[in-house]
């Protein structure tokens, strides 16, 4: 069976499991949660496998790109949310600052496969 592009990249997978710990993680924070902070953290984390994967359907790469770009935008959003689960004592300071450098490892590993394929003019 063929695999799809986004199968093979290695930030796809990051992404993924970045998506699956977050959803772990949050199955702790408070029911009156599950709508609000819970939710929102969970859809932006899988927002960035799913943009990724999006992004290599793309037939250009600026297209592709774009993708791309949302991605690194939901990996930010995601902080964000964390910094709140933290502020609100849902998640521990380890907790948030292993899932900061996560974030921050996969966004720099998102820019450099963008400047990789933008100077390659493929994917």
């Amino acid at each position: 069976m063929d695999s799809f592009k986004f199968e093979n990249l290695d930030i796809w997978k990051l992404a993924y499991e970045y998506a699956d710990e977050i959803h772990d993680l949050t199955k702790s924070f408070p029911k009156d949660e599950l709508f609000s902070l819970s939710g929102q953290l969970n859809r932006s984390s899988s927002s960035i496998p799913d943009n990724i994967a999006e992004g290599t359907g793309s037939t250009t790469i600026k297209d592709c790109s774009n993708y791309l770009q949302v991605s690194i935008k939901s990996t930010y959003e995601s902080v964000s949310q964390l910094y709140r689960a933290f502020r609100r004592d849902y998640i521990t300071l380890e907790q948030k600052n292993y899932f900061y450098h996560k974030a921050n490892v996969l966004v720099a590993k998102i820019i450099s496969f963008k400047k990789s394929i933008n100077s390659r003019g493929k994917f």
